[in-house]
């Protein structure tokens, strides 16, 4: 079989994105994993799938149906930076016309919207904070003090001094599968620059660390903001580039503005 698809990428953070809005989208979790392979495969972090809505999410005024999937071949709620992508996707290939789109994720409605300078703003939705915020784990013998939290999907930031010099690797893999998160979590290592800038690295869930984590970087500026130690709108430096996160408190949703590009299209052999 082969399959068409798109490289996109928004802050580092690689897609590919498949357009299964005419036909039904059919692999499985070995073909993903094989094709998510920077070595046997194409080589991504998420693999991302354009839908129509479901008949419900259609009443309720979504335009698509927005599926991710991990490296490691699990489906999962949310990647904001993957909406991005998303959105610039479903223009460049003539599927809307519109500039701000409903979109049904597993995580709920999100709201990407295209911007005049060529960058996405994304209505994250509301967070939703775990009570209370700050809980203490131990990782190899270590307490470790976590903001947990859920922006559509789960989070665990933890503030560190230096963040370049963090042990994402081996405590961000540890954090992610340590038994107080049953369905596993992203590990967020956030390092406050100024009242409105952070460095962040994240580890996350079923694709290890990667050069950007949207979702991460609404979590990191909310529970820094819960903390008293981020002002919004904050700026958030990650390995891949910048991302601009604002958040007015409360059930305000979080908004996330960045970049997103297409890379290359292919055809790849299943």
């Amino acid at each position: 079989m082969k399959l068409a698809f798109t490289k996109m990428q928004g802050a580092g953070n690689d897609f590919i994105v498949l357009d299964a809005c005419h036909a039904q989208f059919a692999l499985d979790a070995g073909q993903i994993r094989r094709l998510a392979d920077r070595h046997f495969g194409v080589g991504c972090d998420q693999l991302l799938v354009v839908e129509p809505p479901t008949r419900e999410a259609s009443a309720a005024g979504a335009d698509f149906r927005y599926r991710i999937f991990n490296a490691d071949g699990g489906e999962v709620e949310q990647c904001g930076n993957g909406a991005r992508c998303f959105v610039k996707f479903v223009h460049a290939k003539g599927l809307t016309t519109k500039r701000e789109i409903t979109v049904e994720t597993l995580g709920g409605m999100i709201r990407p919207r295209l911007e005049q300078d060529g960058e996405v703003s994304v209505d994250m939705g509301a967070p939703v904070p775990e009570q209370p915020l700050l809980q203490t784990i131990v990782v190899d013998d270590a307490p470790v003090e976590l903001a947990i939290l859920s922006i559509g999907n789960p989070h665990a930031v933890q503030r560190v001094a230096d963040v370049n010099a963090a042990p994402v690797g081996v405590q961000g893999a540890a954090i992610e599968h340590h038994p107080r998160f049953p369905k596993r979590v992203n590990a967020g290592f956030m390092q406050v620059l100024d009242p409105q800038r952070i460095a962040l690295r994240v580890y996350e869930r079923g694709a290890g660390e990667t050069l950007a984590c949207g979702t991460g970087a609404c979590a990191a500026v909310v529970s820094g903001i819960l903390r008293g130690l981020l002002v919004s709108p904050v700026a958030v430096e990650t390995r891949g580039g910048r991302l601009t996160i604002a958040w007015q408190g409360g059930d305000n949703a979080v908004w996330m503005k960045g970049p997103a590009q297409t890379v290359y299209e292919g055809v790849v052999e299943i």
